[in-house]
């Protein structure tokens, strides 16, 4: 459903609510007014990407793909907020089966924009394993100071530091090779 359509609806929902509540019918007219409240946040969040994140923190991939296969045309069904929000959950889905192809994914979300500073370092470190698996170390760390940089709350810092430690054995091995 558009976003308009589900604000329009919000509105009748809260006009038909304060309606009940002048008439008298309190029950109904709070009942009413949840569920504009509840048709009001769809206009932000899209159910089918709250859907989604659910089976992605349950890693159930394929019911993650399931919800975000019904987003079908992202620009008009997406609060313009939610559009890198999407290509983040479809990069995930995809470093999961394709790591390589899920970079393309990453960078667009990042362009897009994350309003949440622990999103864009997940990205972030989400890149720099990708360029780590391209042996290319400079991208690699300039991916991982970004990483750094973004992870505010120091939510990410356990695999940061995992990941330096991984390019540092990268390193070890490399010379030992040559």
């Amino acid at each position: 459903m558009p976003n308009i359509i589900r604000l329009i609806i919000a509105f009748a929902l809260l006009g038909a609510s304060v309606t009940l509540f002048v008439f008298g019918h309190w029950g109904w007219g709070i009942l009413v007014l949840f569920v504009a409240i509840i048709v009001g946040v769809t206009f932000f969040f899209n159910e089918n990407m709250l859907i989604a994140q659910f089976y992605l923190r349950k890693e159930n991939m394929e019911k993650t793909a399931f919800w975000l296969g019904k987003i079908t045309n992202y620009e008009r069904q997406l609060f313009r907020g939610q559009h890198g929000y999407y290509f983040l959950l479809i990069g995930l889905i995809e470093s999961r089966t394709a790591p390589l192809k899920s970079e393309k994914y990453f960078k667009r979300a990042l362009s897009l924009g994350l309003k949440m500073s622990h999103n864009t370092a997940m990205a972030f470190l989400s890149l720099a394993g990708i360029a780590m698996a391209k042996r290319n170390k400079r991208e690699a760390n300039r991916f991982l100071q970004e990483a750094k940089r973004a992870d505010k709350n120091k939510l990410l810092a356990e695999q940061i530091k995992t990941m330096k430690d991984q390019m540092g054995l990268m390193d070890r091995t490399q010379t030992r090779f040559r």
